[in-house]
């Protein structure tokens, strides 16, 4: 999910699973004072929630971000019958750690 479609999904007030695991962090002034202005835009949505959301998206945007490195291995062929190569960059590391971590918290938490 896109950073711009989270204020469309607050509108709707949509959630998603969340984890026991709570995660303290500190914001700068600035920060803090965008999300008390977001908080008060979407009522609906606690300042916590608004954060999750957000940092979900922001790692979205981030996967999506990490640049793809051409690998030596041929992986498949295009429609046009081209080679489709590897991903040796960081995206194939991110999801496969990600996956493993998701595992984890699925096993501790009974997910």
């Amino acid at each position: 999910m896109k950073i711009r479609e989270l204020a469309e999904q607050w509108e709707q007030n949509a959630k998603g699973r969340l984890t026991e695991t709570a995660y303290a962090i500190h914001l700068d002034v600035e920060a803090a004072a965008r999300l008390a202005a977001i908080a008060e835009m979407y009522p609906k949505r606690t300042p916590e929630e608004l954060l999750g959301e957000l940092i979900g998206a922001a790692l979205e945007e981030l996967e999506a971000s990490f640049p793809y490195v051409r690998g030596q291995q041929v992986v498949a062929t295009d429609e046009e019958g081209n080679p489709l190569y590897e991903d040796v960059g960081p995206t194939p590391r991110f999801l496969e750690l990600s996956r493993q971590h998701l595992q984890k918290i699925s096993d501790r938490e009974g997910l």
